[in-house]
């Protein structure tokens, strides 16, 4: 079969590799969408923090299943799945977080993931298509991620809930801060990007923190109370430390976003607002179930975010494009067959 390896930063290569052997509770699946994350962007720029090389990419999956031991599962329907392998005994795995088991295998960065034709995966990891297409079913996961920063956050009905990052996963995290009653704040330094919030997500209020005065602006939005949740979607340091100054007393600070390096911030102002932070890490298998209803109820359109179309065989000369502003890319979509 056909794959796509990220040999070292900058570096994809195709290669031929064998058809993976399905053994007891695997389950072998035909690839049919695979969306390009900010975790793949990430790697393939070196600044993933765990990752290594060489590495097969691709998490964010749509596919048919082919064979297996998965109870209820038929040849050839639509499935999606949770691409964090867990152990199942660790303290987190037992304290109900497999999100963050502390063998977590994260297909396609710790494993190799679904950037080829077939992939064999935990039968335990895969979730019905229920009707759902296979582009929709490859956005599942990158909005499981929003929603579960969204409900580590406890974002509350009438909360101003300022998102940092307007890619795909901020873009999940605005639209289920939205369905939790949050009043969303999107902030990027990309009009384009905070154009499409507005547009397509009927976010009301943005900021563009490359030109304008980002306190000046959460004060007029705030009423001066400064927003109760914010939630980091950009990986970016300088973000991270910045945002620290964005929080209302009492306020709650959730990083989705994540980098290599370590994040600085005043002990006292921090201290002074009785503030939280916290990480999210992945998400859970309530998380994918409460995306997919979300989905089926139309209260997220996923679809929309697709801006780009490439073929499997076309991936390794478009893939670097895709890091660039000016491309205009929000979610890229791979296609298989």
């Amino acid at each position: 079969m056909k794959q796509l390896v990220c040999i070292t930063p900058g570096q994809l290569e195709y290669q031929q590799g064998q058809q993976p052997e399905v053994k007891e509770n695997q389950s072998l699946l035909k690839i049919k969408r695979i969306g390009i994350c900010g975790t793949d962007l990430h790697a393939y720029e070196g600044t993933q923090p765990f990752f290594n090389y060489p590495r097969i990419l691709g998490h964010e999956l749509a596919a048919e299943y082919v064979s297996g031991d998965a109870p209820g599962f038929k040849a050839g329907e639509p499935v999606t799945i949770i691409p964090y392998f867990n152990c199942g005994k660790c303290i987190a795995c037992r304290s109900g977080k497999p999100n963050c088991c502390t063998s977590i295998q994260v297909c396609g960065v710790h494993v190799d993931g679904g950037m080829r034709e077939y992939l064999v995966v935990p039968s335990s990891s895969l979730l019905h298509g229920d009707g759902m297409s296979f582009d929709e079913l490859a956005l599942v996961e990158p909005l499981a991620i929003g929603a579960h920063g969204v409900r580590r956050a406890g974002v509350q009905p009438g909360e101003y809930v300022l998102v940092i990052g307007a890619g795909p996963i901020g873009l999940g995290i605005m639209e289920f801060a939205r369905i939790a009653g949050g009043h969303v704040i999107a902030m990027d330094i990309n009009e384009q990007r905070l154009q499409f919030c507005r547009e397509k997500l009927q976010v009301a209020h943005t900021i563009n923190a490359a030109t304008e005065d980002v306190m000046k602006r959460l004060q007029e939005i705030t009423n001066n109370d400064m927003p109760t949740v914010v939630i980091d979607a950009t990986g970016s340091l300088k973000a991270i430390n910045n945002a620290f100054q964005y929080m209302a007393h009492g306020a709650r600070y959730v990083l989705v976003g994540l980098q290599k390096n370590e994040i600085c911030f005043s002990h006292p102002e921090f201290h002074k607002r009785e503030a939280t932070l916290m990480s999210s890490r992945n998400a859970t298998r309530e998380d994918f179930d409460l995306v997919m209803q979300s989905m089926k109820k139309k209260l997220v359109n996923p679809a929309t975010y697709i801006t780009h179309r490439v073929a499997f065989d076309n991936v390794k000369d478009e893939f670097a494009s895709w890091l660039k502003p000016e491309t205009g890319v929000i979610k890229a979509m791979v296609e298989l067959g």
